[in-house]
């Protein structure tokens, strides 16, 4: 595997999936290299049963959650630590955008994750589904109830 060409290949889809997952451009940055740092130390155990991309995006889920862990032990996250969001979504109305974004962070794993992977990193249901280990069609359904479960506090937060 040449590594040069799997970093120029991959470098802005894992860096998308990372900012996808924490908000924040700085951390997606830093949680990229230290993706492609691990993933160059054990190239030797890529057994090909998924492909680059989505064994990519493995690596930098479990980085991030590592990032989590360590974060969070020593105090340095908090949750109304503002977000960088370079996402367009489309809506014309900002204060929409930030409700939408405020309720899918409210959602439950596999759930939020589900969605963001969908929007915002463009993965495919089969790519999401190697990610967790799971069939495409879980992805399907998971990103439907997803999809209902916001649209459901969408409503109910405007009554």
């Amino acid at each position: 595997m040449d590594f040069e060409d799997v970093y120029h290949k991959y470098s802005k889809d894992v860096f998308m999936f990372c900012l996808s997952l924490c908000g924040n451009h700085a951390t997606a940055d830093d949680i990229t290299s230290e993706t492609f740092m691990k993933a160059m130390k054990s190239c030797d155990s890529f057994r090909g049963q998924c492909s680059v991309k989505v064994w990519l995006c493995q690596i930098a889920k479990n980085t991030y959650y590592d990032y989590l862990r360590k974060h969070s032990k020593s105090g340095e996250l908090s949750d109304d630590m503002p977000c960088e969001s370079n996402f367009e979504i489309g809506l014309h109305d900002k204060n929409e955008a930030l409700r939408i974004h405020k309720l899918l962070h409210q959602l439950d794993e596999p759930y939020k994750e589900v969605f963001s992977l969908r929007i915002f990193s463009e993965l495919s249901f089969s790519d999401i589904g190697e990610i967790f280990t799971k069939s495409e069609s879980w992805a399907r359904v998971t990103y439907h109830r997803a999809k209902l479960k916001l649209r459901e506090r969408f409503h109910n937060d405007k009554m």
